[in-house]
């Protein structure tokens, strides 16, 4: 074992603060690797303040990683002690249910291992995350990482990256479709950068008159205010595709009723209670709601490379550790453009 430092919440009700972890020594196919970078994602918020009810205190969020491989076990044949390397939001699974098989890991049946709060393969092992010097995970789910773009703003793609390019890709958004996003956050920024890239003719939808000059910035090629009335009536049945990224309570309905036949709207993000839908939303104009998730492992190497190769990259505010806290009242707020990063070299 080996002790690093970290910063941890060690209850709901306490900030995250300095903690020493103890790391597992890398295994024959295990590669350890020094974290530069690491994006606070929402999610870490709600764990760390067990909004989801299912916390494993101490806990070390953080699951939009980027590091440099500073040893490599014995089996270890897809990378070398130097590698530009990253780590998404889990770190393994069972490797043989028809989901793992299938490249999507993260539908395993028998439950993938996320990289922080949740337990290893041995299924007693709890998982500690990328706000720490360093990290140790299996060779097959580490991912190469390009040296072409800055590495602070290729964190947030392990995560809202993935999250937005994977329902784009499975969807087959292309030139020709006409696609609304829901919501300008950290994955509604990254919705309409990949969408705008795909070809498809991008709308943000949002409430808020003054995200419109950020919009058109990233790629929107239209911008509607969802507060009015008279803008979601002419909306009606205008989109194929719907990305719909936020995270607090809605009208679902509202939104469906602006897709074409056939359209479909895609759920990212999850509100903290159930939504009611109307079923003849969906019925009368055979519309689709659907959820999606993060990537496989294939898909998000995918994912990075289709960034490396279109220049695409979230846009960042750096921080450092000591700010985490700050950090998340201001995620709260919305005050960030459009993730946070901590520079580790801070810890």
């Amino acid at each position: 074992m080996k002790s690093i430092k970290s910063y941890a919440a060690e209850s709901a009700e306490q900030p995250l603060a300095p903690f020493a972890l103890d790391r597992r020594e890398p295994g024959a196919d295990d590669v350890e690797i020094k974290i530069l970078f690491c994006g606070v994602c929402h999610s870490d918020i709600h764990t760390a303040r067990n909004e989801w009810g299912a916390t494993m205190y101490p806990v070390v969020p953080g699951h939009e990683i980027v590091g440099t491989v500073t040893r490599a076990g014995e089996n270890v044949s897809k990378f070398k002690v130097g590698d530009t390397v990253g780590v998404g939001c889990f770190v393994d699974s069972c490797g043989h249910c028809e989901s793992c098989k299938d490249d999507q890991e993260q539908y395993c049946e028998n439950g993938h291992t996320q990289t922080y709060n949740a337990y290893e393969q041995d299924k007693k092992t709890i998982t500690y995350g990328g706000y720490s010097s360093h990290i140790v995970v299996t060779q097959d789910f580490v991912l190469s990482v390009s040296d072409k773009l800055p590495l602070e703003k290729v964190a947030p793609l392990l995560c809202a990256g993935i999250t937005t390019y994977s329902p784009l890709r499975h969807w087959g958004v292309k030139e020709g479709h006409k696609l609304a996003v829901v919501g300008l956050g950290g994955l509604g920024h990254m919705a309409v950068k990949l969408a705008s890239s795909m070809g498809a003719e991008v709308t943000m939808l949002s409430r808020s008159p003054k995200k419109e000059k950020d919009a058109a910035e990233l790629g929107a090629d239209h911008f509607k205010l969802t507060t009015d009335k008279d803008t979601m009536k002419e909306l009606a049945g205008t989109f194929d595709f719907i990305i719909d990224t936020v995270s607090a309570e809605h009208d679902y309905d509202e939104y469906l009723a602006l897709l074409k036949t056939n359209g479909v709207m895609v759920l990212l993000g999850v509100p903290p209670v159930p939504a009611t839908v109307s079923p003849a939303g969906l019925i009368f104009g055979r519309r689709s709601l659907v959820g999606s998730l993060v990537g496989g492992i294939k898909e998000t190497q995918e994912m990075l490379d289709y960034c490396a190769a279109h220049n695409i990259t979230s846009d960042v505010e750096i921080i450092n550790i000591n700010q985490i806290n700050e950090a998340y009242e201001r995620t709260l707020a919305g005050d960030v453009h459009y993730r946070f990063v901590i520079d580790m070299a801070t810890l």
